[in-house]
């Protein structure tokens, strides 16, 4: 199985913005944590990071024709960006939305909306790091009873 780990803008910042909220690890540590557990479970893996929607876009687009699926840290773009949601549903393939803190108590002006969850297989919230090994137990689960 192959899965792709998207994430979305000013997470190259983790350990640096707000650790409180994001703890304290960075990404480089983040993509080796999930990196290994994906190794240990027989997942092939490939990380991206992109500040721009754009990037993030291009990246889902790459990825249909690599990936068995995706799991996605949107960021920001969770709760705004229909191209991004758009481009979850045009890949054709499943993807599993994670957020290292949990949006649903975060500002209730805007944080706890995600316009992406709902074209997504799951989502997964408050659990750091974590988050993204539940997303690809989620993700591995989904694609094998697809098969």
């Amino acid at each position: 199985m192959r899965i792709g780990v998207v994430n979305g803008p000013n997470l190259n910042l983790l350990g640096i913005r707000e650790p409180d909220v994001y703890g304290r690890g960075t990404l480089a540590e983040l993509e080796t944590y999930v990196g290994e557990y994906a190794r240990a479970a027989g997942i092939e893996s490939r990380f991206s990071q992109w500040n721009s929607e754009g990037g993030v876009i291009d990246e889902l687009h790459a990825l249909r024709t690599w990936a068995d699926g995706v799991v996605i840290n949107p960021a920001a773009f969770t709760h705004y960006s229909y191209a991004v949601r758009d481009a979850i549903v045009a890949i054709s393939i499943p993807v599993v939305e994670v957020h290292l803190s949990d949006i649903s108590k975060r500002e209730p002006a805007f944080r706890k909306i995600s316009v992406t969850a709902d074209v997504c297989v799951a989502q997964i919230m408050g659990l750091g790091f974590d988050s993204y090994l539940r997303g690809i137990d989620t993700l591995q689960a989904h694609v094998k009873n697809l098969r």
